[in-house]
């Protein structure tokens, strides 16, 4: 990161700093009084690994956006300026921002919802499956079929048959068959589990979607709009924030800022 950036970026973390205000009024014997009573309350506790912090943020490059020539206007709001013409994000609005979204996802959680975690990017796709895996939500990370919210009912066909056919052979009922046609039911098998291994468990659509980078799963926004699916998903500077319920501006291309915001997901999650 160049000087002048580093420049930019540590106005906004400084933003949320609260400068300290000493009283000159304040009498010596006053003043020994709050030391000794600040001497004596208990140390604060650690932070817990769902807050958020405006410095990992930044480390993280969660603060970069596209080029200026590629925005999104409606995300001025979450703009901070430009700087060699990319878009820089105002850190203390995401990190409020990312706060309401993982608030809003704790609470579908704790009220019995169904969660559904969708990230098909290349650099997150393990990420993503193993959040959801330890969480025990559903979760999307290979293409997304068009459907799958607004079309449930064959989705639940094919997942029936993904756990029709593991049945089988798990229990040998496939022993008869030749040596290639058990071959070609395994192929099957390891492309259905590929599309639907992650919501086999969904029993109807989803109470509410996750997404990463809301611009390139434009088709299951669109599909949970239409359904009355709420939304979560982060949004780089060349979207729409107004196409989710949540927004959390952010980098959505940042390998190690999407899996910040991951774990604090999987956190509340628990």
């Amino acid at each position: 990161m160049s000087t002048k950036k580093t420049k930019v970026v540590k106005k906004i973390v400084k933003k949320s700093t609260p400068k300290k205000v000493v009283s000159k009024s304040v009498s010596k014997k006053t003043e020994k009084k709050v030391v000794v009573k600040k001497a004596v309350k208990a140390p604060k506790p650690p932070k817990k690994t769902s807050e958020v912090s405006l410095e990992a943020l930044l480390e993280s490059g969660a603060h970069f956006g596209h080029q200026v020539r590629r925005w999104n206007p409606k995300v001025r709001d979450y703009v901070y300026g430009a700087q060699d013409g990319v878009h820089i994000f105002d850190l203390v609005k995401t990190k409020a921002a990312l706060e309401e979204a993982l608030n809003e996802i704790k609470k579908a959680k704790a009220s019995g919802k169904s969660i559904l975690l969708l990230g098909t990017k290349k650099q997150i796709k393990e990420k993503v499956a193993e959040v959801a895996i330890s969480s025990g939500v559903s979760y999307v990370n290979e293409r997304w079929l068009g459907g799958t919210i607004t079309n449930f009912d064959q989705i639940k066909k094919s997942i029936a048959k993904l756990d029709d056919l593991k049945t089988n052979m798990a229990s040998g009922g496939f022993a008869k068959y030749t040596k290639k046609e058990r071959v070609l039911i395994e192929r099957e098998i390891a492309r259905l589990e590929r599309f639907f291994g992650g919501i086999s468990t969904l029993k109807e659509k989803p109470d509410m979607i996750i997404v990463v980078d809301i611009r390139r799963e434009a088709t299951a926004i669109r599909e949970a709009k239409r359904k009355g699916v709420a939304t979560v998903g982060i949004v780089d500077t060349n979207a729409d924030p107004d196409d989710v319920d949540f927004p959390i501006p952010m980098n959505d291309d940042a390998t190690k800022a999407l899996v910040y915001v991951l774990d604090l997901i999987g956190e509340v999650l628990k």
